[in-house]
């Protein structure tokens, strides 16, 4: 597929780096050469240094024969304009935007093929603001992510000595819940991915991908971890973007602190919120987190837009007694420095929000797709098409299924009914086959087991 990123910023470049490791013919636009001399040092794609909304820079990134355009400027109106410039001057089939403000994202008019022209409009701070929503509803979990319109809950842990499971069989998970169907997709140890059977030992350390319908997850949970006490209380350093859609999310439910720099911004985030304490003050300052018993919170999450003050103010909140923080951190390799040491989760906003694009971009009918372990796994849900002679699923047992290595079928959605899968069960035409993905370069092997032949009407 060729496709067209404009934008190399965080989002752009972590796009990029996803598109290319699947073989489609990648070219990215962005103003900032010197950032496009770095992508292409690290990756076999084509750059163009130039604004994005300009028809002749376009036509240099070869958009007359894209499949694809991707928008993700910093500019929404760069964007927009981008996305309609490539429908009406060229005719690009597929059109995605970032879009930021919560003006355009209201009306969606403005998305209408009568106006900009974008197929799909995505708005990193919402999605991420919805992940972390998650963890704080589940506090024992490293991710917890959605299939089926919710009915069905991948969550990960990390199994801890004194867990019901831990150092037993996978096998005793259905004598110690007879009446719960859960599955066991895959566990980490370490960096070296397990592929679990009925025998396989949980060890403590293990992360675990475990996967149930939602009304059944915390059961599932308890048999991993020690169930953490709800959550009540928690503070946010950072009142940006994201610090005032997680306050909003949250604010009806808990008792949320919000610490902001900024003495204007302080009194918006004010003028918005309701029942949330905004607070002036650096997040990093030990006197004020004493004096807003920090000891006392059940999770700081740290989202202001320096990963060093997020890094700094999570370590020390959790030195002075906060029971969980979570750190939003841009760059990669501070994340995988970072997980599972002192902080408890470090959330990469690219890898949290790739998956609500490579949904769009997957060949076949892929409908999820969400990025795990920092973006080196994956689990997505895909709908079955064809019949027994075009589709190479259909009226097949999983266990005759050509899986590639490496992959892992974990459950099935036939209608209303959820079914965890076993050897023996059988893939229909209307299927959604949820698969778990330990290594992403197979999932173009993967997709090619979801494609119908050309003769199928």
């Amino acid at each position: 597929m060729k496709i067209v990123i404009l934008g190399a910023g965080q989002v752009g470049a972590n796009v990029a780096e996803s598109l290319v490791s699947e073989q489609n013919d990648i070219t990215v636009v962005d103003v900032d050469s010197g950032r496009l001399r770095d992508l292409q040092d690290r990756l076999d794609l084509r750059t163009v240094a130039g604004s994005a909304s300009h028809p002749s820079v376009l036509v240099e990134a070869g958009i007359e024969d894209a499949d694809m355009v991707i928008a993700v400027t910093q500019s929404d109106e760069i964007n927009l304009v981008a996305c309609k410039l490539a429908q009406q001057l060229f005719n690009v089939p597929t059109r995605i935007a970032r879009i930021r403000a919560t003006d355009f994202l209201v009306n969606e008019r403005i998305f209408g093929q009568d106006c900009f022209a974008v197929d799909l409009a995505i708005c990193p701070e919402q999605v991420l603001t919805d992940y972390i929503v998650e963890l704080i509803r589940f506090p024992e979990a490293l991710q917890v992510l959605e299939f089926a319109d919710g009915r069905v809950s991948l969550v990960a842990v990390r199994a801890f000595q004194g867990g019901p499971l831990v150092g037993c069989p996978l096998k005793e998970l259905k004598r110690h819940m007879p009446s719960v169907e859960t599955r066991v997709a895959a566990i980490f140890r370490g960096d070296r991915p397990i592929a679990p059977d009925g025998d396989t030992v949980v060890e403590p350390g293990d992360e675990v991908f475990c996967l149930a319908g939602a009304k059944n997850i915390r059961q599932v949970l308890r048999e991993l971890r020690r169930m953490d006490k709800p959550v009540q209380r928690v503070m946010i350093a950072g009142g940006g973007n994201i610090g005032l859609r997680l306050a909003l999310a949250l604010e009806k439910d808990y008792a949320v602190k919000v610490i902001e720099h900024s003495k204007p911004r302080c009194e918006m985030l004010s003028g918005r919120l309701d029942r949330a304490l905004v607070l002036q003050g650096d997040v990093t300052d030990e006197s004020l987190l004493e004096s807003e018993n920090i000891q006392e919170m059940d999770v700081f999450v740290a989202v202001t837009n320096d990963d060093e003050n997020n890094i700094m103010s999570c370590l020390l909140a959790k030195r002075m007694g906060a029971r969980r923080v979570v750190a939003l951190i841009n760059r990669r390799a501070y994340v995988d420095l970072l997980q599972s040491g002192q902080i408890d989760i470090a959330i990469s906003p690219a890898q949290a929000t790739i998956g609500t694009l490579l949904a769009h971009v997957r060949r076949g009918d892929v409908t999820q797709v969400h990025s795990l372990r920092r973006g080196a796994a994956e689990a997505l849900e895909a709908i079955v098409h064809g019949d027994s002679e075009s589709c190479r699923m259909v009226g097949r047992k999983i266990e005759d299924i050509e899986l590639p290595k490496g992959a892992t079928i974990a459950a099935v959605v036939r209608g209303e009914e959820v079914m965890m899968a076993h050897h023996d069960t059988v893939i229909q035409a209307g299927d959604h086959v949820i698969v778990f993905v330990a290594n992403k370069k197979i999932v173009p092997k993967v997709e090619k087991l979801f494609q119908v032949g050309v003769g199928f009407v």
